[in-house]
């Protein structure tokens, strides 16, 4: 018999497609993201055969948008907000003021009213959460400083826009707009709120929730789970990690106007609290990307191609407002602030595309009769093609900095952006990454007294390691300059104790090159890892699984000698 089923044929088609073009990006060497938004063009009303349900696929990706900033919540401490908020809060308030400006300029030369130009400016002035927090987590940037103040610029921009949100439709009223049809809040359509009545109803939200995770949810949510943990139910403690991060998000949205986005990174934020937060994030991480997939094909699936032919200089004009004139103003902002040019140049970069809020904003526009449908076509076209842009834009950016950090005796900023020299240590060990395993191979060898550099993306990790006394190069190792900076040629062995096996296998390969008589152990998770790894020059790849295997083992046969090997033959006859 027949079966509708919308929400299965959205998910496979989705899924499927995504699979398909982005293993196709992959081969040509194009960042996976572009294959998933040409896998929605693909399901999209705009191209012939299979069109999936739109609908169903943006609430999908509204799942994803939970889940991811619930991780980065994880990761992100209340600290690390307040630690940055001196260049967060000013600098992310002056490039959207900067950024509406110029779409509004952009608006009145098209013809279009004051209160379009205002939608349409803050639609491009505000980045997509997705995009950025994956540019990050590509190039293990989210633990540094420059990653702190990327996250810290985004969250200040979604609480700008949950306000701006909320004030759509008293301005819509003011500009003659169906504001009263449309307004977002019922307590102020029920007490007749002005522009400011409203403005202050909604700071007097925000600061109740935000008080109400700090009081209530810094202690309530580790315990929860810390309750659920000691029930042994892994299948239990994982749905209590997926309620805790859907409810508070759902609830925020509803009792306090804030968005889903937030509502999530804050219920992250509190349960980073717990020991637990890094087995939350662990089993969040399959569904995180399942669904982050499907956020870029929804964006796809919403973009007609055939817009940019109809109106191309309005569209180009559009993207460079995106993708030059806000990173444009992001850099200044970020130099003024005193921070170093590769800073600046890596938050421009992560700022040079626009993704979900300004889809719900030009939504909002049109229906308040504020922005015309052109706007929203123009808004639609700009993400879709910045956000493809976005990876040669980082490209770009670290091309610049290469340069950048070539040192450059002639200017009086050279000790600043000078990267650090090549190491003088002969005969040593080169240790790539210091979190849990790298932490211990660390402290071993600094007990030892042997010659060791360390390399850690994690700014706070290099200072910690320097305060010590151990030398420690901040950054990725599978970038040449910085494997070149550790000094391969001279080094006796190379431990990577990350877990990315791609960026491990980059590693390898380049000091092989560099070294044929170095020493290279490396991690992994599974055989097919270990064979990838030793085929690029690995000597030793250790297996998690197998040690901890062998380590049981060697237990059993300590208490009942003979007995294990026993079996072991027996098993092997």
């Amino acid at each position: 018999m027949p079966h509708d089923t919308p929400l299965i044929a959205t998910v496979v088609a989705g899924l499927g497609l995504a699979f398909v073009f982005g293993t196709i990006a992959q081969r040509f060497r194009v960042p996976p993201l572009v294959g998933y938004l040409l896998a929605g063009v693909a399901v999209g009303p705009f191209t012939p055969g299979f069109v999936a349900d739109q609908a169903l696929a943006t609430e999908l990706a509204e799942l994803g948008i939970i889940l991811l900033m619930f991780g980065v919540g994880l990761h992100f401490s209340l600290n690390d907000l307040l630690s940055v908020r001196a260049i967060a809060v000013p600098g992310a308030i002056a490039q959207i003021a900067v950024a509406t400006l110029m779409g509004l300029g952009l608006a009145l030369l098209m013809g279009w009213t004051v209160g379009a130009g205002l939608v349409f400016g803050l639609a491009l002035s505000v980045a997509s959460t997705v995009v950025l927090l994956r540019a990050l987590q590509e190039r293990r940037l989210m633990d540094t400083e420059r990653g702190k103040i990327a996250v810290g610029w985004l969250i200040v921009e979604d609480l700008a826009m949950v306000l701006a949100l909320v004030l759509f439709p008293a301005v819509a009223s003011l500009q003659g707009g169906d504001g009263a049809a449309l307004t977002s809040d019922p307590l102020a359509a029920r007490f007749g709120l002005g522009l400011t009545g409203v403005l202050v109803l909604t700071l007097i939200k925000i600061a109740v929730f935000i008080a109400l995770m700090l009081v209530v949810g810094r202690r309530l949510i580790p315990w929860v789970l810390h309750y659920i943990a000691h029930t042994g139910s892994r299948e239990l403690f994982r749905l209590t990690v997926l309620a805790i991060a859907l409810c508070i998000a759902f609830g925020a949205t509803k009792l306090f106007g804030v968005s889903l986005a937030l509502g999530a990174f804050f219920a992250g934020m509190m349960l980073r609290e717990s020991p637990l937060s890094q087995r939350a994030a662990q089993e969040t991480l399959p569904l995180r990307d399942a669904f982050a997939v499907l956020f870029f094909v929804s964006v796809g699936m919403l973009f007609d191609p055939l817009s940019v032919v109809r109106e191309p200089w309005p569209f180009a004009a559009t993207l460079f407002v995106i993708v030059v004139g806000k990173s444009l103003a992001a850099l200044l902002i970020v130099v003024l602030f005193r921070h170093p040019m590769a800073t600046a140049l890596m938050i421009s970069a992560s700022l040079a595309q626009i993704g979900e809020f300004s889809f719900i904003l030009a939504e909002l526009g049109v229906a308040l009769n504020l922005l015309p449908k052109a706007g929203r076509d123009l808004i639609l076209a700009g993400a879709i093609v910045s956000i493809m842009l976005n990876p040669l834009v980082f490209a770009v950016v670290d091309w610049l900095t290469s340069r950048l950090e070539k040192p450059q005796a002639s200017s009086p900023t050279a000790a600043a952006s000078e990267p650090v020299p090549v190491t003088e240590l002969q005969d040593h060990t080169i240790l790539v990454g210091y979190g849990r395993v790298g932490s211990i191979v660390g402290d071993a060898l600094h007990q030892r007294s042997a010659p060791f550099l360390a390399v850690e993306a994690s700014d706070d990790m290099v200072a910690k390691l320097k305060e010590r006394g151990i030398e420690a190069l901040m950054g990725n190792a599978a970038r040449a300059s910085v494997l070149r900076a550790t000094n391969p040629a001279a080094a006796r062995s190379l431990v990577i104790a990350i877990p990315e096996a791609f960026e491990a296998g980059q590693i390898v390969e380049q000091a092989r090159a560099a070294n044929a008589d170095i020493q290279i152990i490396a991690r992994a998770h599974s055989d097919a890892e270990v064979d990838h790894l030793k085929a690029l020059g690995a000597d030793i790849v250790i297996m998690g699984e197998r040690e901890i295997a062998r380590g049981m083992i060697e237990e059993l046969d300590r208490a009942r000698p003979g007995t294990v090997r026993a079996a072991e033959q027996d098993s092997a006859a």
